[in-house]
């Protein structure tokens, strides 16, 4: 698995897919380029910057070969003048001018592409997280982080070079063309002969080398893999004796990678060899074709140059133009991806933060009424089969059962992070679509087994379950919660920094900051998964007394597999492959003597 992740990563890492270019791809990126559409003004002044410093680039060769002819005595009269002096300072005039347009035309280009991606990020980042939870299900966290990181980089790549150098490179190719033949129709003719024979295996040798590299690359992450899961397990790997089996396993791996280096540096020689004999070989003929023209006198010297000027710059353009066109592949692939969230459809989430008032109160009362529920992924296992229930506000309501029963089922459409495929949920006796969804999980709370943290402040941790809290609120939560002793037992108190996922506090402490969060939200109906299955007996004596507090008076949903912690339920409802088979207080469970309760609950008490 390690591995598998960890050379996944590499290969994202060394090149994203690239996407074919057709008419639905276009369609694609143009929803992204919309997002320019605010810019537009500032774009069409790049634009024109860019057309502008492309065509003083042009006036350069034509400069530096008027100079020469005009040193030598040989300028014919046209557009510029035959004085030294006067053309060298029309050069540096253009010179300046083409560093004016330049800077506003590379600066002009960035704001726009940073601002839209911006805006693309925050569209993006807010449309995934308000995905119903079945996108997250069939999807990998590192693949969604790709798409808000490495999809739109290369989207921004694109937007603020590749777009750009297209359009000079595509100037500057035309633009040359057009100027080696009015210098000199023949060596045009002659150029445009050979240059489609070089360029394109000078292209297809260049991806071979690139492809050697990519395996290279490749198996490298292999070896490190293995480097990384030794060390990993180390104490493994000596308990069993076998330091010499991984060494080898290593030599081997590594001499894949001398292999394929030696490989590509051959491959990279004979490019090079190419490059030399070939590309420099035109060059040298071309010279040497207009050597003769300038021996007949049928060309000047600055003309020669000139046009040797012209066609280095038309050479680089076209060599330029397939990794241009790679890069626009790649950003139309990225795109796809990223258009793929936005044009899904997300919850109707209400995004006002400042709105921490519920427009629809519900007191606390709720019903399954012969709910079935398969998860989307999983459309040929039934969870839940015909499950049907009350809970009167104020109630306890504790649901045990084998694992795989259905339990946590139960807790997820509650909060509707699903819905049932047949059967409906009520609250307060209106079906919850009656409700937004929104206010459903503002009067919702849940006291998760494995609490998530986030990497803040415990303050944050706390106030999240109420933005905007008082201080006074928060400290009140945390005494509530048993939490407040020992955050006050930090030096930093509740600035303490928790760390990722709250590392930095044990399973107990972290169970008190989410009751202390519970406490703050105030539901009308409180979920506990399973919420101090993981604790030793001192934390979960502290957690039980402060969930105690967070149960008083309010819609109590109970998941437990310790059955001696909802003795003092008012309903126990039991589950076993998605059916409830028994339901009743624990006294009245305990006298069913074939009943799965008392099964289990003798398994347990016996222990």
């Amino acid at each position: 698995m390690a591995r598998g992740r960890l050379n996944s990563g590499n290969a994202a890492e060394q090149e994203l897919p690239k996407a074919k270019i057709n008419k639905q791809s276009l369609q694609n990126i143009s929803k992204l380029f919309s997002y320019l559409k605010p810019y537009r003004f500032r774009f069409a002044g790049a634009l024109i910057f860019l057309i502008l410093s492309s065509l003083t680039g042009l006036a350069f060769p034509k400069l530096l070969g008027s100079i020469i002819d005009a040193a030598r005595g040989d300028l014919k009269k046209g557009v510029l003048p035959t004085n030294l002096n006067q053309i060298g300072l029309i050069a540096f005039v253009i010179l300046f001018a083409q560093a004016f347009v330049s800077f506003f035309r590379v600066t002009w280009f960035v704001r726009i592409a940073e601002n839209a991606l911006a805006d693309i990020r925050r569209d993006t980042y807010f449309k995934l997280i308000t995905l119903p939870m079945n996108f997250f299900s069939n999807r990998r966290v590192g693949e969604l982080n790709s798409r808000i990181s490495a999809d739109l980089s290369q989207i921004q790549d694109t937007l603020t070079t590749t777009f750009a150098e297209i359009i000079r490179q595509v100037i500057l190719m035309v633009g040359g063309v057009v100027m080696m033949a009015i210098v000199s129709a023949k060596l045009a003719l002659v150029l445009l002969i050979l240059l489609p024979i070089v360029i394109p295996s000078a292209i297809f040798f260049g991806r071979f080398v690139r492809k050697v590299s990519r395996q290279a690359q490749d198996q490298l992450a292999e070896s490190n893999t293995i480097v990384e899961e030794t060390l990993q397990g180390i104490a493994s790997v000596k308990a069993f004796v076998n330091e010499a089996f991984e060494a080898g396993r290593y030599d081997k791996s590594i001499r894949e990678v001398a292999k394929l280096g030696i490989k590509g540096a051959k491959f990279r020689g004979l490019f090079a060899s190419f490059i030399v004999f070939c590309g420099f070989g035109v060059i040298v003929g071309v010279i040497w074709f207009g050597a003769r023209l300038v021996q007949s006198h049928n060309l000047n010297v600055g003309e020669l140059t000139e046009f040797v000027l012209y066609a280095i710059m038309v050479s680089a353009s076209l060599g330029s133009l397939p990794e241009q066109y790679a890069n626009i592949q790649k950003a139309v692939g990225a795109s796809e991806r990223v258009i793929e969230i936005l044009n899904d459809s997300g919850e109707p989430i209400n995004i006002v933060e400042s709105e921490n008032h519920v427009k629809q109160k519900i007191e606390g009362n709720l019903s399954f009424n012969n709910v079935e529920f398969h998860y989307p992924s999983r459309p040929e296992i039934e969870v839940l089969k015909g499950v049907s229930f009350e809970a009167s506000a104020g109630q306890k309501i504790a649901i045990v059962g084998p694992s795989g029963s259905g339990k946590s089922t139960t807790a997820a459409l509650i909060l509707q992070f699903y819905h049932p495929q047949s059967g409906e949920l009520l609250f307060d006796g209106k079906p919850a679509s009656y409700y937004s969804l929104t206010d459903i999980r503002k009067q919702v709370a849940i006291v998760p087994q494995d609490v998530m943290l986030f990497g803040g402040t415990i303050r944050e941790n706390i106030a999240y379950g109420k933005l905007g809290a008082s201080e006074e609120e928060i400290l009140q939560a945390a005494k509530r919660a048993n939490a407040y002793d020992f955050i006050t037992g930090f030096p930093e108190g509740f600035s303490t920094v928790v760390g990722e996922r709250g590392v930095k506090l044990s399973g107990g402490q972290r169970q008190r900051i989410a009751i202390a969060r519970a406490l703050l939200k105030n539901p009308s109906i409180l979920i506990l998964d399973e919420a101090t299955s993981s604790l030793d007996s001192e934390s979960e004596r502290l957690v039980q007394e402060a969930l105690e507090e967070l149960m008083k008076n309010r819609t109590s949903i109970i998941i437990a597999h310790r059955l001696s912690t909802i003795r003092e339920a008012d309903k126990i409802i039991v589950l076993e492959k998605g059916v409830i088979i028994e339901s009743g207080n624990h006294d009245e469970l305990l006298q069913n003597e074939s009943g799965l309760y008392r099964y289990l609950s003798s398994l347990q008490f016996e222990v």
